[in-house]
């Protein structure tokens, strides 16, 4: 169920664009207003899920809470039998914790097996949280078995739930907005120069936009680079870029690998289309450079270092803060990420018109010639504002995206 208040003036001119938000003790704002349930590890992702299954069922009757988006149960397929002083287990925490830090979530309720290398108490200091009426925490030895946690965790969600759903949505302005940037196999750059226009209508209001699969950047860097609000910045993107290229050499992928959405799509993908990786970000100077799923402090555009695998590189973004994402599409993709709203953008309109259903914008309009990059661009802007004010996505009307949850899992499993 999504909390949008009837009447209630979303849309407004872009020069000084608000919308409908849920504003946060941290003072950040969100755009949805979820319960978590944060798996410690794939050994209790069965539990998570058995939770979050009940509330929705007749049996949970949610519809007592209309303020309350849903219960998602963020399962993984690791956390247990991993070096703690690797890149993989610092990618896996700090997921979970921005997940469970994050604006569209009210509560949080983490499960553990017990004794899993990724243990909750170290994951909550290592990310400066702590237990709370609204962060709890249990473990299944601890609780019991399966059976006993699951009645554990409904019964901890039924005491989070009156809390959570005295949220109310209240003016906010666009400048509290972050989004998140993703592609699959984009086509058209006009569609893409149109997403861009309305990432720097974002950034006129003082919002954040995160570009990220770093792999699509490869030949766009320079150009990146140069508009580097620093030295630092640029040299900070240039070693992402570096250990991607070796990462590549080292891989014997193909060049043009690194710029589809898979093979299929890379062979197919035209040279005049790659460069568009960059035209989605607009014209606006990167402001900072960060690496997987670390918190997004920095305002204006920004990058984050992802694989270009969209529901990998979304579920890092979603984690450093974004509160709703555009997936751009020239094949129909289909990633759709709780807690956050993603609007899919088809970058050519037969694709548009073929899968009306799952897609919410065209972005084809420019190349037929039905709309200029500035008039696409503002119209996508004003999706975005209603999106970000409670409007549901096409995948949000059809109840998806509880299963597009995939952190970056690199390293040795033991």
């Amino acid at each position: 169920m999504l909390d949008v208040p009837a009447g209630a003036p979303r849309l407004v001119d872009v020069e000084s664009a608000s919308f409908l938000g849920y504003s946060r003790a941290d003072g950040r704002v969100g755009t949805r207003n979820f319960i978590a349930i944060v798996s410690s590890v794939n050994c209790s992702a069965t539990v998570s899920r058995g939770v979050a299954a009940h509330f929705a069922s007749p049996a949970g009757r949610l519809e007592r809470f209309p303020h309350v988006d849903g219960i998602v149960a963020m399962t993984h397929g690791g956390g247990c039998a991993v070096n703690l002083h690797t890149a993989g287990y610092d990618y896996l925490t700090r997921v979970l914790a921005g997940y469970a830090a994050h604006p569209n979530v009210g509560a949080v309720l983490m499960i553990g097996l017990g004794c899993e290398t990724n243990q909750i108490p170290l994951l909550l200091r290592k990310h400066g949280l702590s237990e709370g009426p609204l962060l709890r925490t249990l473990t299944i030895q601890g609780s019991g078995g399966t059976r006993a946690t699951i009645a554990a965790g409904i019964e901890a969600i039924e005491a989070m739930l009156p809390e959570v759903d005295a949220a109310r949505r209240t003016p906010q302005p666009a400048g509290h907005l972050t989004l998140a940037l993703s592609a699959e196999a984009s086509d058209d750059p006009a569609a893409e120069a149109a997403l861009g226009h309305a990432v720097d209508l974002l950034l006129r209001q003082g919002g954040t936009a995160v570009l990220a699969q770093t792999p699509d950047l490869l030949d766009a860097a320079p150009l990146l680079a140069g508009r580097a609000a620093s030295p630092a910045v640029a040299e900070r993107l240039a070693a992402r870029i570096e250990d991607w290229r070796g990462t590549s050499a080292r891989a014997d992928l193909p060049d043009r690998a690194a710029h589809g959405g898979g093979t299929a799509s890379a062979v197919s993908t035209s040279d005049r289309a790659r460069p568009s990786a960059l035209a989605k970000a607009g014209a606006s100077r990167l402001e900072a450079v960060y690496d997987y799923g670390e918190p997004i402090a920095a305002r204006g555009l920004v990058v984050m270092d992802t694989p270009r695998y969209a529901p990998v590189a979304l579920t890092g973004q979603i984690a450093g803060g974004c509160t709703l994402a555009v997936l751009a599409t020239g094949r129909g993709g289909a990633s759709s990420c709780k807690p956050v709203p993603v609007l899919r953008l088809a970058t050519n309109t037969p694709l548009f018109e073929r899968m009306n259903e799952d897609l919410d914008l065209d972005g084809g309009t420019v190349a037929s010639g039905l709309e200029t990059v500035e008039q696409a661009g503002t119209r996508i802007f004003r999706a975005l504002l209603a999106a970000a004010s409670g409007e549901p996505t096409r995948s949000e009307l059809g109840d998806f995206g509880d299963n597009d949850f995939a952190p970056w899992q690199v390293g040795a499993v033991m």
